[in-house]
C-alpha cells in the first residue's frame, strides 16, 4: 500500500518556484501507526531534501520532478464533480493492494494510506523549511519514572492485559500490545514446582525454569517482588517492542512472586557456545550470522522505537540462540528509557556486567546507545576468540585484563594479522577467511573507543556486518 503527492514550494518573493514530488510506501502487515513511525524515522534521518529512504517496513522518495506513474494500480477516477463541489485534496492516497476479503482490510489500508499522505505533506513542507529542526530530533516529555508510575497503577488492578494508561500514549497510534496473565498455580505446575530438574538459568534477578504452557514452550523467569524496577522494565519493553531478534514476551504473573513468561529458545545463548559446555563449535559463518542479528535488535531499539531504549547489559550471556543458529537479545531488566533526540542520560546508579561497561557509564553513569554500542564490541570480540570478557590469568600474582585490553595489544603489533592469530579461537581450527576476522576486529574495535562520539551506531554496525556475510556467501 502507497500514497503518492506534490507540494508547491518557494512561493514568496523573489524565491525558485517549483513542484516536489513524493511517494511512501509501507509493508502490507504494518499497523497505521507502525507505518507512521517508520516515516516519521526516515524523514528526520534523510540527510538531503530530495533522494530515497528505505527503512525496514517503510519506503520514501522525494524528487524535484515526477517520477512516478499514478494510473499504476489506481481505481478508475470518479466522474468530474459539479461547479458546487468542493476542490478535491491535494494528496489522494493510492492504495497499490487490493484484498478479495472485504472491508476490513480495506479500511485498514485507507487509513494506513492517509497516515502516509500526510506523513508526506509533512516530508515536503520539512525539507525545505524545518530541516535543521529535524536533523536535531524532536524531545518527548517521557521519563522513567511516569512510564514506571503509569505501569504500576496498571498492575495494582491486575490489569495489564489492557492496560493503556502509559506515558507512550501521548503520541497517537502507540499503545501497550495485550499480554497474557498467568496464574501463580498454572505456573507452579508448568514448571513441576519451580524444580531443579527445570531450571535452565539464573540472572541478576532471579532463576529462568523451563515450561510448557498451554501447548508452547516457555521460559519462566522468577523474580523477588524486590525487583519491581527491572520486572516493570522487562514488561515496558517486549509489551512494546517486536523484532525478530529480540525474545518476545508470552505473558506475566504477580501472585507471590514476580514473573515474566518468555518464549523458549532451544539453543542456549552465546555464552554456553563459546565456551563449548554441550554445544558443538560454532563456525565463523554462524559466529557473523549471529552477531549481524544481534546488531539489527539492537538496532531496532535505538533506532526504530518511541521512546528509544537502551539495554544497558548486552553480553554474550543475554545473547540466545535459536535451533537455526539465529540469534535474539534478551534480558531486558536494566533497560532505560531514552528521549527522542537526547544523546546522553544521567542514572542513578550503575548496573551492568564489568568488563562490557564504557568508561562513561562507570566512571560518571552517562547513559546513551553508545554503552550499547560499547558492550556490543566486546561481544563481538568474544565471538572472534571465545574468550570472556574479563580474561582471568592462570598465574599465580598476575591481573587479570579486559578482553579490549588483548585485542588493542595484538592491533599494535607491527603485523597485526599475526597478533590476532594467537587470540583466535582454537575451536576454528583453520577454517575462517583472515581478512573476515581482521574486519570484524576493526569493527570492534571502533565499537570499543573511549570516546563515545568516535564509536558507530549501531545503524552503521548493522551495515559492516552485513557487508562480511555477503563477502562470506561469495567465498562460499
Amino acid at each position: 500500500m502507497f500514497a503518492t503527492g506534490e507540494e508547491v514550494y518557494g512561493r514568496g518573493r523573489g524565491k525558485p518556484n517549483g513542484t516536489m514530488y513524493g511517494m511512501v510506501q509501507c509493508m502490507r502487515d504494518r499497523t497505521a501507526s507502525e507505518c507512521a513511525l517508520c516515516l516519521w524515522n526516515s524523514m528526520v534521518q534523510q540527510a538531503a531534501a530530495t533522494g530515497v529512504m528505505l527503512g525496514y517496513n517503510c519506503y520514501l522518495r522525494v524528487e524535484v520532478y515526477p517520477f512516478y506513474n499514478v494510473a499504476l494500480d489506481v481505481p478508475p477516477p470518479p466522474a468530474p464533480p459539479s461547479p458546487l463541489a468542493p476542490a478535491p485534496t491535494r494528496f489522494i492516497p493510492t492504495v497499490g493492494e487490493r484484498n478479495r476479503n472485504g472491508g476490513s482490510v480495506r479500511v485498514i489500508a485507507g487509513v494506513v494510506c492517509g497516515v502516509a499522505a500526510l506523513l508526506l505533506a509533512a516530508v515536503l513542507f520539512t525539507m525545505f523549511h524545518t530541516r535543521r529542526q529535524a536533523k536535531k530530533g524532536s524531545v518527548l516529555p517521557i521519563s522513567e519514572d511516569s512510564i514506571l508510575h503509569a505501569t504500576t497503577s496498571c498492575m495494582d488492578k491486575i490489569a495489564l492485559s489492557s492496560c493503556q494508561a502509559d506515558s507512550t500514549s501521548a503520541v497517537p497510534g502507540i499503545t501497550v500490545d495485550k499480554s497474557v496473565h498467568f496464574s501463580n498455580e498454572e505456573l507452579y505446575n508448568a514448571t513441576e514446582g519451580f524444580s531443579m530438574s527445570n531450571k535452565i538459568g539464573q540472572g541478576g534477578f532471579g532463576s529462568v525454569y523451563y515450561a510448557e504452557l498451554r501447548g508452547k514452550k516457555a521460559a519462566i523467569k522468577k523474580m523477588a517482588l524486590q525487583a519491581t524496577k527491572e520486572f516493570l522494565a522487562e514488561l515496558k519493553v517486549l509489551t512494546h517492542v517486536h523484532h525478530q531478534n529480540l525474545v518476545r514476551l508470552m505473558g506475566y504473573c504477580i501472585e507471590t512472586s514476580l514473573f515474566v513468561v518468555y518464549e523458549y529458545i532451544e539453543n542456549g545463548n552465546l555464552r554456553q557456545h563459546l565456551c563449548g559446555t554441550g554445544y558443538e563449535p560454532l563456525s565463523w559463518a554462524a559466529r557473523v550470522q549471529i552477531a549481524l542479528d544481534s546488531a539489527r535488535g539492537l538496532e531496532y531499539i535505538h533506532e526504530h522505537t518511541v521512546p528509544v531504549y537502551i539495554h544497558r547489559d548486552i553480553k554474550s550471556a543475554n545473547i540466545l540462540i535459536d535451533k537455526n543458529y539465529r540469534a535474539k537479545v534478551a534480558d531486558f531488566g536494566l533497560t532505560k528509557l531514552a528521549e527522542v533526540g537526547n544523546t546522553s542520560l544521567p542514572t542513578r546508579g550503575i548496573v551492568g556486567t564489568f568488563g562490557y561497561m564504557p568508561p562513561e557509564y562507570a566512571q560518571y553513569g552517562d547513559v546513551s546507545p553508545k554503552v550499547d554500542v560499547y558492550a556490543f564490541g566486546v561481544v563481538l570480540y568474544e565471538l572472534i576468540s571465545a574468550k570472556e570478557a574479563i580474561v582471568r590469568s592462570t598465574e599465580p600474582y598476575s591481573d587479570s585484563r579486559g578482553l579490549i585490553y588483548l585485542f588493542e595489544q595484538a592491533l599494535d603489533t607491527p603485523d597485526p594479522k599475526e597478533g590476532l592469530q594467537r587470540l583466535i579461537d582454537p575451536a576454528l581450527g583453520e577454517d575462517y577467511p583472515m581478512d573476515s576476522i581482521l574486519g570484524m576486529t576493526v569493527l570492534a574495535r571502533a565499537c570499543t573507543q573511549e570516546d563515545p562520539e568516535s564509536r558507530p551506531t549501531m545503524r552503521s554496525v548493522v551495515v559492516a556486518l552485513m557487508t562480511l556475510t555477503l563477502s562470506l556467501r561469495d567465498e562460499e
